[in-house]
């Protein structure tokens, strides 16, 4: 599948706007606060039905982020519970927006509990959620009981989710940041899940293995651009760059440049 579209994360104030300064094909964006238990809240004029005709004007493909609290996999009621609400929240207004996908941490068992716990917690959870639109779980970068950073507890979650129609969201700086290499990183998720359905496009600011989750401007990091170029290529889809804003708008010019569609 060839390469379609290239953006950014960008504030939900004038996306529409904003990508089309950049030259960008595709834009992603919170609905809300992502550290907040708060329902989505659409801040753009003209609410969901004029995101959707704007970007659909401006030939842009929207992505939905969920918030950074949803965490499905816990054994903590007070966590798992409304994130299973705010995540069908979510998916309803991605779909009223025209979202591509909604993309998802994969999430984490407390410590001390059986991640298969966490495994049989995100199946319930895929068997209550009306998907909408098309739900990509995104690999994470450290923790030693998370469900989407090593590629053994990636299986496992795969094994148990796969069939329900979950995409895959592969973020470079996690993968890395987990102790996956970037020559490896698209042949390896591939063979487990299947699918590669959306590149976050990040830099890493820390060495391989460290577990750090913390971006970085595309070729100032530890992976650099060309690992990166590579890795989008390879998985043939759509990128989202997760920089720091200051240089956010080079990344994006950066990988136009370089992205060539295969």
């Amino acid at each position: 599948m060839a390469v379609q579209r290239i953006g950014a994360h960008v504030k939900q104030g004038d996306p529409i706007a904003v990508s089309k300064s950049t030259g960008a094909g595709a834009v992603q964006i919170f609905l809300g606060d992502p550290q907040d238990w708060k329902a989505p809240k659409l801040t753009y004029p003209g609410g969901a039905e004029g995101l959707k005709a704007d970007a659909e004007a401006a030939g842009l493909t929207v992505y939905v982020h969920a918030p950074y609290v949803v965490n499905v996999a816990t054994t903590n009621n007070r966590i798992r519970i409304p994130s299973r609400k705010i995540l069908q929240q979510h998916v309803d207004v991605a779909a009223q927006v025209g979202a591509a996908g909604l993309v998802v941490h994969g999430g984490h068992v407390l410590k001390g509990d059986d991640p298969q716990t966490g495994v049989d917690n995100w199946r319930k959870a895929a068997e209550q959620l009306d998907a909408k639109v098309p739900v990509f779980i995104e690999n994470t970068a450290g923790g030693d009981f998370a469900m989407a950073r090593k590629l053994d507890r990636l299986a496992a979650l795969w094994d148990a989710v796969g069939e329900f129609g979950f995409g895959f969201c592969l973020d470079t700086c996690h993968a890395f940041s987990a102790g996956i290499a970037a020559e490896d990183m698209v042949e390896k998720t591939r063979a487990i899940t299947g699918r590669i359905d959306l590149v976050h496009a990040n830099d890493s600011r820390d060495p391989f293995d460290s577990g750090a989750d913390r971006h970085a401007t595309i070729g100032t990091g530890s992976i650099g651009g060309d690992a990166i170029v590579a890795v989008i290529e390879a998985a043939g889809t759509d990128a989202i760059v997760e920089t720091p804003a200051e240089g956010q708008d080079a990344d994006v010019a950066y990988l136009l440049d370089r992205v060539k569609a295969r």
